[in-house]
This record gives structure tokens, sequence and C-alpha cells, in this order.
């Protein structure tokens, strides 16, 4: 099993869910984040004075999927959330070593 996280762009959270959706992605942990890459953040004027935004709001999607399926997700997350500018997101791909349902007891892939 594979755990995806997909830091992206939040306007395009709902075209991620909705595409993950239809090739049976069950479930996922969203969280609202904020950080910086390459863009290093963006001036913005408040009041009349600019000062300097670092930390710039993403969304954080979190999935847990077989390892068959875990290429096509990638994939898909790239396609959906990609705009062509900076800032677009990360993904980051690790191992599960054992999941666990907590109300049933069910194990690994019968838990996802």
């Amino acid at each position: 099993m594979k755990k995806i996280e997909a830091i992206i762009k939040p306007f395009k959270l709902d075209d991620v869910r909705e595409a993950l959706s239809e090739i049976g992605v069950n479930g996922m942990t969203v969280s609202e984040v904020k950080g910086f890459g390459r863009q290093k953040g963006h001036t913005e004027l408040y009041r009349g004075a600019e000062y300097m935004v670092d930390f710039l709001p993403k969304v954080m999607v979190v999935i847990v999927v077989d390892d068959g399926l875990c290429d096509q997700c990638i994939e898909l997350i790239i396609d959906t959330a990609k705009t062509g500018k900076i800032g677009d997101g990360k993904i980051f791909v690790s191992d599960v070593q054992r999941v666990i349902r907590i109300r049933t007891g069910e194990e690994d892939e019968q838990a996802l």
C-alpha cells in the first residue's frame, strides 16, 4: 500500500476529489495548510502598507491506496491539479506498513 500526500491549490480540491472518486478512491483526508516553495510568497498591500506574505494557502490531500492504483492516482492528481503556473504543488509517496479500521478491526486492503 502507498500513502499519497498531494499539496495543491485550494480551488483545485473539488476537481481532484471528484476525479479520485471516479476511479474508486473511497476516502481521503483534507487539511488546509500554508507553505511556500520556489515562489517564495508574494507582496500584498494592507491599509496602504506593503508587506510580504511568506506562507501561501494550500490544501493537502492524503489518500492510502493499493499499490496497483498508486500510479493512476498520481497521474490523475497531476492532470487535474495542474495549472501550468508556479505553485501548483507537490506529491509525496511513501510506503504504508499496516492499516487497521478501528470499528471492525479489518486490516490492510480490507480496511481501505
